[in-house]
């Protein structure tokens, strides 16, 4: 099936969503309302960012139909493969978003999503593109404004520096690093990390990569000035 037929197809999945940017911007229509409007319970929403294919969002939704699961990325014809899956298959807790990942704060309301998974994202090596980095400093306080203070983010990755400049930024920032390894088939935590392989992990693989990941939470001091922030703007608006 080429790109064009798959474009067509996506039209046709009532879980995929394919906003336009002015849409998103003005107000997007499930922002606080994922819960109530779309997946109709209370269950934990879990993020995978840049998901591709969505073999995380796919693979985890099965094996944990008490959450739901949303796979974001910019390219449809990679999220075909998941809608078609989670179509086929029938998975209601499962549900994708065609767009940029900077815009991921609009989506989603402040604590409506309790974990985030960032699988093989694009390393960024660049200095100059180093903001770019899913895990920077700058992606992070978007997640501050969606994800729980409880909440995990994990990480895997094929690119050593995309690992360690991750490590960095963990310290630096006073994150909480739940778990770390750079060789994940050594040691693996969780079952899920090491049963479900993307795409690009099977092909590292092949090549004699070796698989890093990692854990961590955010900075819990920051959740409080946020909130306090928010707080004190509210009263303002009286």
């Amino acid at each position: 099936m080429n790109k064009l037929e798959r474009f067509e197809e996506n039209k046709s999945f009532p879980n995929l969503f394919q906003p336009y940017f002015k849409e998103i911007i003005s107000g997007f229509a499930l922002r606080g309302k994922w819960h109530s409007d779309f997946f109709k319970n209370d269950n934990p929403i879990v993020l995978e960012l840049g998901c591709g294919k969505g073999e995380y969002t796919v693979g985890l939704g099965k094996k944990y139909p008490d959450k739901n699961f949303v796979g974001i990325d910019q390219k449809g014809a990679r999220l075909w493969r998941g809608c078609k899956i989670s179509n086929d298959e029938c998975l209601n807790n499962v549900a994708f978003i065609r767009m940029q990942i900077e815009l991921v704060e609009y989506c989603f309301e402040r604590g409506e999503v309790s974990e985030i998974w960032i699988t093989f994202p694009e390393p960024q090596p660049q200095k100059a593109k180093a903001k770019k980095r899913f895990t920077s400093p700058q992606f992070n306080e978007r997640y501050y404004n969606i994800l729980k203070e409880d909440g995990i983010i994990h990480l895997k990755t094929d690119n050593d520096d995309f690992y360690n400049n991750t490590l960095d930024v963990i310290k630096e920032y006073g994150y909480t690093l739940v778990f770390s390894t750079d060789n994940l088939y050594l040691k693996a935590p969780d079952a899920e990390v090491a049963e479900i392989q993307t795409f690009y992990e099977k092909m590292w693989l092949e090549q004699g990569l070796t698989i890093k990941y990692l854990q961590y939470r955010l900075n819990t001091e920051r959740y409080k000035e946020i909130k306090d922030i928010t707080t004190k703007v509210e009263v303002r608006s009286y």
